[in-house]
């Protein structure tokens, strides 16, 4: 089933939203007409009552006919029964008056071969148990005639008014859905290739001006993405390349001419080298691809963070010493999080310092235990970072030295990629700081 258009929605519902106004407001001007109606027949039975009393008063019973019918003259549309106390009719001012009539007294409403009638009956005599009984009807048939008439414009104008809004309303939807349309058709224009297009703000209203805005943002964002997988691809071929290369001129050379026994066991084993950094560079690629897809579920035990930084010290101090650099360890925090995750983490983090800290420098790996968080800082003397490359140095294969721009079987530029993976899928964040020849990573970690 071919579902409606929003401007027909809209037209429908404008038009529905007036039906029922106008029917609303029909139905309570009829109630108030009707209500209007019925007193003033109301106080016309009474006056006409009070009338008909006094002038039954004091006046003979072969002279009440005659006094009765000149008083009835004066109203062609109001007729007369009186009914004794004993239930036969006294007087009839018309042969039409139906014989049933209501006996309650007080005021009603009644149709008898298509006349309608406001019916009234009361004593002729108030305070007398004997006293005859007075029925008056009053033919309010034009009455009930005008009530019809204008129960048929309350439908009528019901039925126009909401064809006339359904119609107003459709040109205005479309009008106002102008700016969608052509919304749309920059969005349809939109393709891998022109991903920079973004769509007009300036006579939008605000409502539309917000969607085309975060519009515009979402395309920026997917311009950034669609350019860093760019980037991304152009990367992996980058750093596959040399080691492939190798790879290539060496078992080329290899088989040129026949070889020993020996000579083929070295070439292996040189083969196996840049094979083991090829088979490293694919499986951190795809723990970055998990980390991508929420993949990275950390375990959760208890872990002394100081006993872990110890741990690394140890591991990386013949390294230091050969550096010349000093390695320190200061504060300790408890924390639930993933042994093996974390540890990668910090060695990244510690590998990374080593490589950028001149002879004679340090590296300090500090632990601070805040309130709701575990503050983890490795800090290195250097020549520091310029505030231009921090916002990069977490993407994936960026070096910010840049004497290192081809591929290596040492570091391929996912260590820091990988430790963000790392502290994101624990609930945490990192951010490096670098001023006055200092550069320090800080690591944010959340309490479980």
């Amino acid at each position: 089933m071919r579902r409606l258009s929003l401007s027909t929605r809209l037209a429908l519902l404008f038009a529905a939203c007036t039906a029922v106004v106008s029917l609303f407001a029909g139905v309570l001007f009829d109630r108030a007409s009707e209500a209007h109606f019925i007193e003033l027949d109301q106080q016309q039975l009474d006056a006409r009552l009070l009338g008909l009393r006094r002038a039954m008063q004091g006046v003979q019973a072969d002279q009440r006919e005659t006094r009765l019918a000149d008083e009835l003259s004066r109203q062609a549309d109001l007729s007369l029964r009186i009914t004794g106390s004993d239930g036969q009719h006294w007087y009839a001012s018309s042969p039409q008056i139906p014989e049933q009539l209501p006996q309650a007294a007080g005021l009603s409403t009644i149709s008898h071969n298509g006349t309608d009638y406001r019916l009234l009956n009361a004593p002729l005599y108030p305070g007398q148990p004997d006293s005859p009984q007075l029925t008056l009807l009053l033919d309010i048939t034009h009455h009930q005639h005008f009530l019809q008439r204008m129960q048929h414009l309350i439908w009528l104008t019901v039925g126009l008014s909401a064809l006339a809004t359904a119609l107003l309303g459709a040109w205005a939807a479309r009008s106002g859905l102008r700016p969608l349309r052509r919304m749309s058709a920059v969005a349809g224009g939109i393709s891998a290739q022109s991903l920079n297009a973004r769509l007009p703000q300036a006579h939008m209203p605000p409502e539309l001006a917000q969607m085309a805005h975060s519009f515009n943002a979402m395309l920026a964002r997917l311009d950034e993405s669609f350019q860093r997988l760019s980037a991304f691809s152009a990367d992996i071929a980058h750093e596959l390349r040399t080691p492939l290369s190798n790879l290539l001129t060496h078992t080329q050379v290899t088989l040129t001419r026949p070889r020993t026994l020996e000579d083929y066991r070295e070439a292996l084993h040189s083969n196996l080298e840049e094979l083991q950094w090829m088979a490293q560079l694919v499986n951190d690629m795809l723990y970055l691809a998990k980390a991508d897809h929420g993949l990275l579920m950390p375990k959760r035990e208890a872990l002394e963070l100081e006993d872990e930084a110890d741990m690394l010290l140890e591991f990386f101090a013949p390294l230091a010493e050969d550096a010349g650099v000093r390695l320190s360890r200061e504060g300790k925090a408890r924390i639930e999080g993933d042994r093996g995750m974390l540890r990668r983490a910090l060695s990244n983090l510690l590998d990374n310092a080593l490589r950028f800290t001149q002879a004679e420098g340090y590296v300090r790996l500090s632990i601070v235990d805040e309130t709701n968080a575990v503050r983890v800082c490795v800090e290195n003397s250097g020549e520091g970072i310029s505030a231009q490359l921090l916002p990069r140095l977490f993407d994936r294969f960026y070096r910010a030295d840049p004497a290192r721009q081809e591929g290596s079987s040492e570091h391929a530029g996912l260590g820091l990629a990988i430790t963000q993976s790392i502290v994101r899928a624990h609930g945490g964040t990192i951010h490096c700081e670098s001023e006055a020849g200092v550069t320090r990573f800080v690591i944010q970690l959340p309490r479980t």
